[in-house]
């Protein structure tokens, strides 16, 4: 018998924000350690990462400041929205983001959450601070390269 092919759901959360104020260097995919309605809420889409952010606390990734609303159904099982969750990584990946963070105008920041065989997964990103003329730059590169396929098109 032929395997069937679990399609993987797009992305649940995006934080669109982050590839415009960081300048993302490198990126990494983590688990997160959730309650049974927290998932239920993000498979939901009731989850919100803009200001989220990763810090690094004895030897454990700790993703701080992601909101996910409480589940409706939850009652007595829901938590705090905004509780502080454990990312599943290797303990050589934790080392070296640790020591990346450690610089001076760097910063860990989640860019996508989404479900990889039904296990919610988080795509995280070691940026580094854009300048406000770096992002009038990516302003005008966006715009010249939209006026472009605008001109193509036609």
């Amino acid at each position: 018998m032929a395997k069937k092919k679990i399609k993987d759901d797009p992305a649940l959360a995006q934080n669109r924000k982050a590839r415009f104020n960081y300048a993302i260097e490198e990126t990494l995919e983590a688990g997160v350690v959730l309650t049974g309605t927290e998932i239920k809420s993000v498979r939901a889409g009731q989850i919100t990462i803009g200001d989220g952010f990763v810090t690094i606390n004895n030897g454990q990734a700790i993703l701080t400041n992601v909101h996910i609303a409480a589940y409706e159904n939850g009652n007595q099982f829901n938590v705090d929205p905004l509780r502080n969750r454990v990312l599943l990584l290797h303990k050589k990946q934790i080392a070296r983001l640790n020591g990346l963070a450690k610089e001076p105008g760097v910063t860990i920041v989640p860019l996508k959450v989404y479900l990889k065989r039904g296990f919610a997964k988080v795509l995280i990103g070691v940026g580094r601070g854009k300048k406000q003329y770096d992002k009038r730059q990516s302003i005008k590169k966006r715009d010249q390269e939209r006026d472009l396929n605008r001109r193509f098109k036609n």
